[in-house]
């Protein structure tokens, strides 16, 4: 079992199917599985062997598609990096790697550039995508030129052999390496292809970054259905709305802060995004609010999803989307939740602890780091960090990110709490609720907003009628901050960290 021979699957079954849109180019599954045995070819002949590592630091783009397809064929390992990283953090991570090659884009190599001197990496395996070129770079083209698009030489790849490894930090702290095998991202073929409903027939989009880890969430079964798969190169609302009334979207994964965007656009309606079956939601938790606005819009269409990168994770399904609001759903076929309390005994139902998990699309650890995964996954179960309850039926329900979490006057403040009242007001797009120290409480609630266009609200008449909605009153924030915009991560995340670090100073 190897994930390249999906694609070799595809061509010879469904030749003519349109498997790829990017901008202007639609490949069907024969002339993309033919772009991929190019490359993985090249690959062979620039001297790359099986299980040694490529890197990638660049944006949405075709080759960067084409490259999941051909490491899966040829052995390689794929490491995407994000392009958000400094240079420090980009050289930390590409040495931990063991990197033999770095593929990026015209937009990104000077962040390589200042990186080089510092690696140990052939200088002509620095490859350039895109434009006409650089001194410090091998072209694309010229990697791929004379490179045969047959199936490559079979190397006898096995499912338990390394597919990618996801970096899960870098700009602070050690860096983490997840690893997934063919296996894992196999389970992701078949698994997502039952909980979401994908077919043949099914069409995708995906318009955020392809680099992190929850986009192979659609991409996986996507391409083992033999379906067709729609790659934005960033996040546009109007390309997105555009491209569901013409392309007839069935399936699309959104992080909140894009959902939130399509709720807040003029031209997205019912009848223009009617053909949609699935709109994902992952990444963060989606509030009440905004889940009960998309229900409205597009009734029995929404999933979530609860997860982490390490491999466990809960789906709710559409037709339990509204009988178990607030939920983040249940474990899928072949996954196991408990909650613990910190001794790691179980807890009963509706008692706060933290989640704990196993299934088939754990990690068999971090990259290098045997102690590392000793202390996050003990005797087989995934340790996640975060915490939540299980209803009687088994349903989890996120209370919050552990890490997130504030403690004032030695009681535990959960933001998403705070945050679930403050989207409730009628001027707010966006909530953002994090801790910041204080010499009276320890930590005090901060919430920093986007206000919808046209709304005047001030920070005062904001700060004072959350503190009035809200539930008890250690949640009542000391203050608020009115932003244009948030720090997003490359995925679209929302990186509260980075606010709390700037206004501590």
């Amino acid at each position: 079992m190897n994930i390249g021979s999906i694609m070799t699957r595809q061509a010879q079954y469904r030749p003519d199917h349109t498997g790829v849109i990017f901008g202007n180019e639609r490949l069907d599954y024969k002339s993309f599985n033919g772009r991929v045995n190019q490359l993985a070819n090249a690959l062979i002949d620039a001297g790359v062997k099986k299980d040694q590592k490529i890197a990638t630091v660049l944006p949405n783009c075709l080759e960067l598609l084409t490259l999941y397809w051909a490491v899966g064929k040829m052995g390689a390992v794929v490491v995407p990096m994000s392009p958000l990283l400094q240079p420090k953090g980009l050289a930390n991570l590409l040495r931990n790697a063991d990197t033999v090659m770095v593929l990026t884009a015209e937009s990104y190599a000077p962040l390589v550039e200042a990186v080089q001197d510092d690696l140990e990496i052939d200088k002509d395996s620095y490859i350039i995508v895109d434009g006409v070129g650089r001194p410090n770079f091998r072209h694309y083209a010229d990697l791929v030129a004379g490179a045969t698009e047959n199936e490559p030489p079979n190397i006898g790849l096995s499912d338990q052999d390394v597919y990618n490894i996801i970096y899960s930090s870098g700009t602070t702290g050690e860096p983490k390496g997840i690893v997934h095998t063919h296996y894992v991202r196999a389970m992701y073929c078949s698994l997502f292809s039952q909980a979401f409903r994908f077919t043949p027939e099914s069409v995708t989009l995906h318009t955020g970054a392809v680099i992190f880890n929850g986009a192979f969430v659609t991409l996986m079964p996507t391409f083992f259905n033999g379906a067709t798969y729609i790659l934005h190169k960033a996040f546009d609302i109007d390309e997105v709305v555009k491209t569901i009334e013409r392309e007839k979207v069935t399936h699309i994964m959104m992080v909140p802060a894009q959902i939130i965007a399509l709720l807040n656009h003029p031209e997205a309606t019912r009848e223009k995004l009617q053909s949609l079956e699935m709109i994902l939601s992952l990444g963060a938790p989606l509030l009440l609010e905004h889940k009960q606005r998309l229900e409205e819009l597009l009734p029995g269409v929404f999933y979530e999803l609860y997860g982490l990168t390490e491999g466990f994770l809960t789906i709710l399904d559409k037709l339990d989307a509204k009988r178990k609001q607030g939920s983040v759903g249940a474990c899928t076929p072949f996954f196991e939740m408990r909650i613990c309390d910190d001794d790691g005994n179980d807890l009963a139902p509706g008692e706060v602890g933290e989640i704990v998990g196993r299934g088939p699309t754990m990690m068999p650890g971090y990259y290098k780091r045997p102690d590392l995964t000793e202390g996050a996954v003990k005797d087989g179960w995934l340790f996640t960090g975060d915490v939540g309850y299980m209803d009687e039926e088994g349903f989890l329900f996120l209370v919050d990110r552990k890490k997130d979490m504030i403690i004032s006057g030695g009681v535990n403040v959960y933001p998403k709490d705070i945050e679930e009242t403050a989207a409730q007001h009628p001027a707010v797009l966006e909530v953002a609720v994090f801790g910041l120290p204080s010499d009276k409480w320890g930590e005090t609630p901060v919430a920093a907003v986007i206000l919808k266009d046209g709304q005047i609200v001030s920070p005062e008449e904001l700060q004072d009628w959350i503190n009035a909605n809200v539930e008890a009153k250690f949640q009542r924030v000391s203050q608020v901050l009115i932003m244009d915009e948030f720090p997003r991560s490359a995925a679209g995340k929302t990186l509260k960290r980075i606010m709390r670090d700037e206004l501590a100073g």
